[in-house]
């Protein structure tokens, strides 16, 4: 993969960090911007600069005028940082058909784990601990057979697309299941485009940990150590510290191969992360974030 001119389809920090790096690797740049964008820093950080339609997000979820704009000025490859289309199977597609390099993962790894009843099945066939729980898109009925199952233990209703901690809604009654069903699935249907929901144990005191890897495409993986993110708050991340304290020496290396083996199995290219929760000496597969995360600097 040689890679020439590098466009960055996204904004703000994440955009100036890999201006940054693009210009340490002696690679020419380009930033994109929105009509309400043009005063931003990451505007003057990179060697051109595009307008692309709209404004606000959507502007740059506009997948086919970020590869048109690459085109029209001899880009070969594009960026897409964190959030916006860095996970989007289709997008990456779109670049390899029309012969760019998307930085991140391909188009089939994002596909693999962008649902997360997908890694769910995947994780467990590699023969990793995972969360009990479903692992498809699940009814009302499937729901509430598992919690029957669980005999008095709670369990979380999750999107099958979600991330960033949204699209997760937790049930200790059956009289709260039906409600909170309906809720994370209208909420997954508007964030992600896709009602579908599976549910999960809830692992009470567990910790969450995840493991950064980097892959260079032929199966060849290395992790970049763990971070804690057991700090949070209504499913989302307030507090990160790299390592995660207080962890057993020989509980770190087994997730750091089980994290080693996710990645080779699926020959990840780029930089991911994948979820652990912990509780005592068991290692639960939670999910795997395909693309680089705002947190990568911890």
């Amino acid at each position: 993969m040689t890679i020439s001119k590098l466009l960055i389809a996204n904004r703000g920090e994440i955009a100036v960090r890999i201006a940054q790096s693009a210009a340490a690797a002696g690679l020419q740049s380009a930033s994109i911007f929105s009509a309400d964008d043009l005063d931003c820093a990451h505007v003057f950080k990179t060697d051109e600069r595009f307008e692309i339609p709209g404004t606000g997000p959507n502007a740059y979820l506009d997948g086919d005028a970020i590869i048109g704009t690459a085109l029209e000025h001899g880009y070969d490859a594009i960026h897409p940082g964190y959030g916006f289309l860095s996970e989007s199977a289709h997008f990456a597609l779109a670049c390899l058909e029309a012969g760019i390099t998307f930085v991140g993962p391909s188009a089939e790894t994002l596909e693999l784990f962008g649902d997360k009843a997908n890694a769910r099945r995947h994780a467990q066939k590699l023969g990793l601990g995972v969360v009990p729980g479903t692992y498809r898109a699940t009814t009302l009925e499937e729901a509430k057979a598992f919690l029957d199952s669980l005999e008095g233990g709670a369990m979380i209703i999750k999107a099958l697309a979600g991330g960033g901690g949204g699209g997760i809604w937790k049930v200790r009654e059956a009289r709260e299941l039906e409600s909170a069903f309906e809720q994370c699935s209208s909420e997954a249907q508007r964030a992600y485009g896709s009602g579908d929901i599976y549910v999960e144990e809830l692992i009470e005191g567990a910790r969450r940990i995840e493991v950064q890897l980097v892959g260079d495409g032929s199966g060849r993986v290395s992790h970049l150590w763990d971070r804690d993110c057991s700090v949070g708050q209504r499913h989302r991340k307030l507090i990160e510290s790299a390592p995660s304290l207080g962890l057993a020496p020989p509980i770190r290396h087994e997730m750091f191969d089980h994290a080693l083996r996710i990645g080779r199995s699926a020959s990840y290219r780029g930089v991911g992360t994948v979820e652990f929760l912990i509780l005592g000496n068991e290692i639960y597969f939670v999910e795997v974030n395909p693309c680089l995360q705002a947190e990568h600097t911890v």
